[in-house]
């Protein structure tokens, strides 16, 4: 393998009605019970602790509630990327996405020599599929693979949904038409993604659902102005959205008789698509719900603080179902079931780690902005390759019809169009404010240390204060380890820059004027 190192229906909502999609009711019998079903659903853009099982009294989420009270719920999770593409291609691969090339960084291809987990299934007899949003944004197909990564699609199906902001895609009738396509006693391994709560949000959909401003929780990383509750909100609308999703999807398999003989995975991909979160590795970038269940398999109400990586995920279910990971390299996860089988004296991890590259087209010559980072214990270390450069993206780009520059604090692409974006721009000078709008586009040091007990917003960086310097020596040659032990280009090898040169296949292609 190039440049890799390896050392070591109609649903029960309200007023929708699903249209263009016929299924068969009449489900086929009861899987093998030797062979357990695999639902992963996973949400676009949603961050830990946006879920009622979490405390969270902003939204209503009874579907995660019961997979946390009927299995395990995880306080700790993380994924290997802030963003999109490269976090669903590290779940699919076991592999971090420094590891596995034009598939660790957005919008790009996906190497076919990178196997990913639904295929492996797919060869061991089980029916594979996926709705919504499985592997992207990218380019599979130039990749000459023959399907999406996650399973071919199940997107026929579709609904009027209630908001401009929401996917038409009815995921819980695609499920059921997937359902019944199986042959009698196979089992399954469905990805379910939902495009939700990603961007663009309906405004002020949150009014329509009856909500208060006042009921919105403001992590400490924004301003506590009504505009910036108001875009929280209606995230809150989505997340919501999703959730009844993966009740109905719940409900059905309960009905069939195959919810007992089902792991079900619900997580996310990344962090909220708001200033300071998504496409950073700070917690709030990072840091993801999870719960699992599986029947009487799993202890009911089990609560698992340890550190655990969505890395894991793969190689979680190859043990959990029994199959054996053949290829010609390790995966780089560690199988969760030691936690789910109350053993954690058998799960070797203190430390998970994550990066990015380029996200969107956000600066001169479409250069990414590297990041790499640790969370042992307490302490997130983050470690910036290109620190003179923007983190949020160039903040002036050139106007793409008539080729003017555009005003100076128009661009930062990184950070999704949004009127949290729009409200810390337009009021950064004010200085209630001006913290909030550096901590998100201001250039930042090489090294970034943050105590997550008492700064989990991740608003104050340590790494020069010399009451840490062990914490900081300590945290930085882990890293270092880790990224060396898997092959990380970035920190081995003779072209720590080859990131700069897989193509952008998927999205807008900007011009950024050269930094002098």
């Amino acid at each position: 393998m190039k440049n890799r190192f390896f050392y070591t229906s109609l649903i029960p909502l309200a007023g929708l009605y699903a249209t263009g999609c016929q299924t068969n009711n009449t489900a086929s019998d009861a899987a093998d019970k030797s062979s357990p079903n695999i639902l992963f659903v996973i949400a676009d853009d949603h961050s830990y602790p946006y879920a009622g099982a979490y405390g969270c009294s902003m939204v209503s989420t009874p579907g995660f509630d019961r997979v946390a009270r009927q299995g395990a719920l995880f306080s700790n999770a993380y994924v290997t990327s802030p963003g999109s593409s490269p976090s669903r291609a590290s779940i699919l691969t076991g592999l971090y996405p420094w590891q596995i090339e034009e598939a660790g960084t957005h919008a790009s291809s996906f190497p076919k020599e990178y196997i990913c987990f639904p295929d492996i299934f797919q060869k061991a007899g089980y029916k594979i599929g996926f709705t919504g949003k499985g592997w992207g944004p990218g380019n599979w197909k130039i990749s000459e693979r023959a399907h999406n990564p996650a399973g071919p699609a199940y997107n026929e199906c579709k609904l009027e949904p209630p908001y401009s902001g929401i996917s038409k895609i009815d995921y819980t009738a695609n499920f059921k038409k997937f359902l019944a396509e199986r042959e009698e006693g196979q089992p399954f391994c469905f990805w379910l993604g939902a495009n939700e709560p990603h961007r663009g949000f309906e405004k002020d959909s949150w009014k329509k659902e009856g909500y208060k401003l006042t009921q919105a929780e403001v992590p400490e990383f924004l301003p506590d102005a009504n505009v910036i509750r108001g875009d929280i909100l209606d995230y809150a609308v989505e997340v919501e959205w999703f959730d009844k999703h993966l009740s109905a999807c719940l409900d059905e398999l309960e009905r069939i008789g195959e919810l007992d003989n089902t792991i079900v995975i619900v997580t996310a991909d990344n962090g909220m698509a708001f200033p300071h979160a998504k496409a950073n590795c700070y917690d709030a970038g990072l840091h993801v719900p999870l719960a699992i269940c599986w029947g009487d398999k799993i202890k009911q109400g089990k609560e698992i603080n340890a550190l655990v990586s969505m890395v894991s995920i793969a190689p979680t279910i190859f043990e959990a179902a029994g199959i054996e990971f053949k290829e010609d390299y390790p995966l780089s996860g560690n199988s969760l079931m030691p936690l789910l089988n109350g053993e954690p004296e058998e799960y070797d991890v203190d430390a998970v780690y994550a990066g990015r590259e380029r996200h969107s087209s956000s600066r001169y010559n479409n250069w990414g902005y590297p990041i790499r980072s640790i969370r042992s214990g307490n302490y997130l270390l983050i470690r910036n390759f290109h620190s003179e450069r923007w983190p949020a993206g160039d903040p002036q780009a050139y106007d793409k019809e008539n080729g003017t520059l555009q005003p100076m604090h128009k661009a930062y692409y990184d950070i999704d169009g949004a009127p949290s974006k729009n409200f810390l721009i337009n009021q950064r000078d004010q200085p209630n404010v001006k913290p909030y709008f550096d901590a998100a586009v201001a250039k930042r040091p090489e090294y970034e240390l943050f105590d997550l007990n008492n700064d989990p917003e991740c608003m104050h960086n340590l790494a020069n204060d010399t009451s840490y310097a062990g914490i900081l020596d300590r945290m930085s040659k882990q890293l270092e380890e880790r990224l060396t032990e898997t092959g990380d280009t970035r920190v081995v090898g003779d072209n720590p820059e080859i990131w700069e040169s897989y193509p952008r296949l998927d999205g807008a292609i900007r011009s950024f004027p050269k930094e002098d």
